[in-house]
């Protein structure tokens, strides 16, 4: 038995005893599966977030929107529940003032996947962003094929409406490649814009080809129309102008454009067939593909008239390429491919002003006629006027004129006698 003081005094030494908190360590060690299991769904996780990753970008190449939002999708659910085992963490594990070791090992290992969670997060943002555009892109590609299918059904309608059906043609229009066309009179009045400017881009080859050739430009625009005053000497290009547009529009007025046909019984739906199927053709494998065509007999006959032998001559040295032409060949040379730009250029016209019903009629001035604003255009814009309103007369006609329906398409001239405004 103790003695009594003995007892006392632990007694007194037991209530006078500090109680100290429990570290956190020890805490912890209350419950380590909880921890362990804590840090296995932790890994388990970011491997999960890492393979949803690499199915994001797998998507991209080829580009699939489908699989893109699904990977999209499992990525932004991973990292959802990342961020909820971090809270979870942090709620139930406060920052202790003492850090032991584990919890140190512990801390760097959430500190680098939380570095590399951000990393992810920057990524899928671009990904997001990417999905967004090419989202746009795909609306606005369907849109745009929305519009061409509409657009499409009402060409194809008015093909049908011109008697151009599949059966007649003999097949359909998208299987010989036609594209589908509105025969109405803006149709033609483009072409005759396209037939100008062939006409005026032949020319200059045709210039520079004489003046290399040493040719007197003066002397020769004076044989192609005598006496006719020019404002500027360079006007005299129209002249060269002229004589191509004479030469090529030459039996325009005849269905057959001079052209012998074995069988001379032609349809408008025949004639536009012939324009549908030439219109989106290289001129140059159009005649390497048939020679003897309409088209190919066409250039043939109208090449001689417009380049002269010695105009020919003095270009190349000798009538080789001619004598080529007129034994029914094509050659592949440079001059002879601008001059068969130009022919296919005035033989779609043809080919079109006679599909419409009634057929569009061609009409010329004659040099010495009083200008009209009516049926004439001036192809020199700034032309000043006589102080005694004495109407202009006609230079050259550089261009015919056109009759379709009730409208008027205004033959290009050129003035003699005016002054041009600087």
């Amino acid at each position: 038995m103790q003695p009594t003081g003995t007892r006392d005094t632990q007694l007194r030494d037991s209530n006078n005893q500090k109680v100290h908190p429990q570290p956190m360590e020890e805490a912890t060690n209350q419950n380590p599966g909880a921890v362990e299991t804590l840090i296995s769904k932790i890994f388990t996780n970011l491997s999960s977030l890492k393979s949803a990753y690499i199915q994001l970008q797998a998507a991209h190449t080829p580009y699939d929107p489908d699989k893109i939002q699904e990977a999209d999708k499992l990525v932004i659910s991973e990292l959802k529940t990342l961020s909820e085992l971090k809270h979870f963490y942090r709620e139930n594990n406060p920052k202790p003032a003492c850090v032991s070791p584990q919890d140190s090992r512990l801390a760097a290992e959430i500190q680098e996947q939380q570095s590399l969670l951000k990393t992810y997060e920057v990524m899928v943002k671009k990904f997001q962003s990417e999905i967004q555009n090419k989202d746009s892109e795909i609306l606005q590609l369907q849109q745009q094929i929305q519009d061409a299918n509409l657009k499409r059904t009402k060409l194809e309608k008015n093909l049908k409406l011109r008697g151009l059906s599949a059966k007649e043609s003999g097949s359909s229009g998208e299987q010989n490649g036609f594209s589908p066309v509105d025969l109405n009179p803006d149709l033609f009045t483009s072409a005759v814009e396209t037939a100008y400017r062939a006409i005026h881009d032949f020319s200059k080859p045709l210039i520079n080809m004489m003046k290399a050739a040493g040719w007197d430009l003066d002397a020769a625009a004076n044989s192609i129309e005598p006496d006719v005053v020019y404002a500027k000497r360079a006007h005299k290009k129209y002249a060269f102008e002229s004589h191509i547009c004479q030469r090529m529009f030459s039996g325009f007025q005849q269905v057959s454009f001079s052209v012998k046909q074995e069988n001379p019984t032609v349809t408008k739906e025949s004639l536009f067939h012939q324009y549908l199927a030439l219109r989106e053709m290289d001129p140059l494998d159009a005649v390497g593909q048939n020679p003897d065509s309409d088209f190919g007999i066409f250039c043939r006959s109208k090449y001689p008239v417009v380049v002269h032998p010695k105009m020919e001559a003095s270009f190349f040295g000798n009538l080789d390429q001619r004598n080529y032409i007129m034994g029914g060949g094509h050659p592949r040379t440079p001059f002879y491919q601008a001059f068969l730009k130009l022919a296919k250029s005035i033989w779609l016209l043809h080919r079109l002003a006679y599909s419409f019903d009634p057929s569009v009629k061609v009409f010329q001035v004659k040099r010495g006629s009083e200008f009209s604003e009516v049926y004439m255009e001036s192809v020199v814009k700034n032309v000043v006027m006589d102080e005694d309103d004495q109407k202009p007369k006609v230079g050259l006609m550089v261009m015919p004129g056109f009759w379709i329906g009730g409208s008027v398409i205004q033959c290009r001239v050129y003035l003699t006698g005016v002054k041009v405004a600087e």
